[in-house]
């Protein structure tokens, strides 16, 4: 039973980490590409029409491939995850036939009226299009983390005699206090990832001394949005996630923040330290004391509950990985503000376009922000385990009794190697069209 769970896990948790580096991009872009159209309705100035048709064409291969992934996904809730899916069916299957009924038709929709109806519709409707493509691509991520939100914190529901998990309250689906500060942080996040890729591909250009005026474009409107962002992510957003985690999961942040014992007289936040779990403690850590309190609640001598205080049994069963998870996400975060704001000065004193080594920066740092995006996500599912839905039903309760731990490895193996190939399709077809660059309007 250990070896067939922990298959089931790794299955889902390769197909999904590689289905969200796709969604990330679209729903970051899908506003910034709005906000081209926008000004060049505003404006009339070609340069900002180019821009928003060049990055919907990357944002719709991005889409194309977010499909293909997403599909897998929806098929080992019935596979792996049969018992789960056969006792909360009722309550998660509302929220997941929405996103694909309402949001994803809306998305792809408009999509392809956004690619191909520019001259049809007129530029006021190509807009209105553009527009309708964002709304659904954060009313699909709003339904999916309102869905994540109820196995966070459940709410609105009854158990049956059968076991089975039933709504009675269906607005408490969309009022669930976990789900707000998690929507936005996740949205604020994926626009932090599309900002450094335009910001990026903007410096690049600029570099290369091709689409230069692009490239100019596409580098300031990517980090005054990627500042923005950036700061969102972190406060208020982040700051409300926290502390949604010690009212409703207080073990949780224990581990998150490495705390093994209860500090009286408040509590340090560490920099730096590797979780020793064996023996309870925190190895050649670097700490900042009674940070930690004032953070969380307001009081630099507030206690804070250590992993001592809680039963074994509902500890976060990998406590290091969730320790690692929400500590590198933090520091890149931090690291994205610092190199978002300088670059803003820079831009500010007219010199972010010369200063090569921020530049150089921008474009290193393209691939950071996924993996700051992927560690939140990981720090959010490690943090709920050893449950399904918090509290309620664990993961060993959720699993499809009769698919052998042999037929999930074959298959994930097969999904690894399957995945590794529209990997490289999908990067060669972005290379392609960042090479080919804007096409500026002929008349």
């Amino acid at each position: 039973m250990e070896e067939m769970l922990f298959y089931d896990r790794m299955q889902f948790a390769f197909t999904i980490t590689f289905h969200y580096l796709f969604p990330q991009l679209t729903m970051g872009l899908s506003l910034m590409i709005v906000y081209f159209k926008w000004k060049f309705i505003k404006t009339q100035l070609e340069h900002y029409n180019d821009a928003a048709k060049f990055w919907m064409r990357i944002f719709a291969l991005n889409f194309a491939m977010g499909v293909v992934t997403g599909i897998p996904m929806e098929f080992q809730f019935g596979t792996n995850w049969a018992k789960f899916s056969e006792l909360t069916g009722g309550i998660i299957g509302q929220t997941l036939a929405m996103e694909g009924m309402f949001s994803f038709f809306l998305e792809s929709s408009f999509l392809g009226l956004f690619l191909f109806g520019e001259k049809l519709l007129g530029q006021k409707m190509h807009f209105l299009t553009g527009f309708l493509v964002f709304l659904g691509s954060w009313a699909s991520g709003f339904l999916i983390i309102a869905t994540h939100s109820w196995m966070q914190n459940p709410v609105g529901y009854e158990i049956l005699a059968n076991g089975k998990f039933v709504l009675n309250n269906f607005s408490a689906l969309f009022t669930n206090p976990w789900l707000w500060p998690s929507y936005l942080h996740n949205q604020a996040a994926s626009l932090v990832t599309s900002s450094f890729v335009v910001a990026g591909i903007g410096a690049f250009y600029i570099l290369n001394k091709k689409n230069v005026a692009f490239g100019k474009l596409f580098v300031k409107t990517g980090v005054v949005f990627g500042l923005i962002a950036s700061l969102i992510v972190a406060m208020p957003t982040g700051d409300l996630l926290a502390k949604n985690v010690v009212k409703y999961q207080p073990v949780t942040f224990a581990a998150m923040e490495g705390i093994f014992h209860t500090e009286e007289g408040g509590s340090e936040i560490v920099l730096i330290g590797q979780p020793d779990v064996k023996n309870k403690k925190l190895d050649n850590k670097i700490a900042v004391p009674n940070i930690l309190s004032f953070l969380t609640y307001g009081n630099w001598e507030q206690e804070v509950k250590g992993l001592e205080e809680y039963p074994e049994e509902v500890h976060p069963t990998n406590i290091s990985g969730l320790y690692y998870a929400y500590h590198i996400m933090v520091g890149l975060g931090t690291i994205f503000i610092g190199l978002m704001a300088f670059a803003v000065f820079q831009l500010i004193r007219k010199k972010l376009y010369t200063t090569q080594w921020v530049l150089w920066a921008l474009v290193f740092m393209i691939p950071f922000p996924y993996i700051a995006n992927t560690t939140g996500w990981y720090t959010a599912e490690l943090g709920r385990q050893p449950w399904l839905v918090y509290n309620l039903l664990r993961t060993s309760e959720g699993a499809s009794p009769t698919v052998s731990s042999g037929n999930t490895l074959f298959t994930l193996l097969g999904f690894i190697g399957l995945y590794l190939l529209l990997g490289l399709l999908f990067l060669l077809l972005v290379g392609k069209i960042i090479r080919k660059g804007p096409q500026p309007q002929t008349h």
